[in-house]
């Protein structure tokens, strides 16, 4: 399957999945120590952008309610009018999380989370440097990866009528993509899900 096409499954998927995926009064869940500790990083109302923000929760949500500037994007427009309605605080933008544009030194931290894993593998290192140049000095990017390289699709995703595609790298290319667009990495650690599981990764922009 060509990238484009895997791209176009994405946003299929989730225009048809959206609510097998999080149902509106989800919880934090895991999401919640990761959300507490970006709080503690980040200025009280510094605007941080959710790049693949799914329906707005619960990380929009929670950024949002703490009187953080939150911009939300996603590819899927289900996903987008249920952000924009779940979470009228914040603002969103249905966009290509690899096309959008923000201006320099845009947001004092980017959260991507099981979003990046979801982009053409080619364009995820360029989609980080990009992010590095949106980050303001001393900005976070908290972001899952995948843990292992691995690109294909799953049928009937979450038990419903779609399919879904992903496309990874590793970890330690990951690490290297990072440091390759100039950010630091302060650490990474394995999220179990499954047989396998994800990175996450806390990274900064260097003062």
């Amino acid at each position: 399957m060509s990238e484009n096409g895997g791209t176009g499954m994405v946003q299929r998927g989730y225009d048809v999945l959206s609510r097998h995926y999080r149902d509106d009064d989800a919880g934090e869940g895991g999401y919640a120590p990761w959300l507490t500790a970006l709080k503690t990083r980040i200025p009280a109302d510094g605007p941080v952008l959710d790049l693949g923000c799914g329906c707005g929760v619960p990380v929009a949500r929670s950024l949002a309610a703490a009187g953080h500037r939150v911009t939300g994007v996603d590819i899927s427009e289900v996903q987008i009018e249920r952000a924009r309605r779940l979470v009228p605080a914040a603002t969103f933008r249905r966009a290509d999380a690899t096309q959008v544009e923000f201006p320099p030194d845009s947001f004092d931290a980017v959260v991507c989370l099981y979003a990046l894993i979801h982009m053409p593998l080619e364009e995820q290192p360029r989609l980080l440097q990009r992010i590095a140049g949106w980050l303001r000095p001393s900005g976070w990017l908290l972001a899952t990866t995948g843990w292992d390289a691995w690109t294909g699709t799953e049928d009937g995703w979450l038990g419903g009528p779609a399919a879904m595609w992903w496309s990874q790298a590793d970890a330690d290319t990951y690490d290297a993509w990072l440091r390759d667009a100039g950010l630091d990495v302060v650490s990474r650690e394995f999220v179990p899900e499954g047989d396998s599981g994800h990175a996450l990764f806390w990274a900064r922009r260097p003062a």
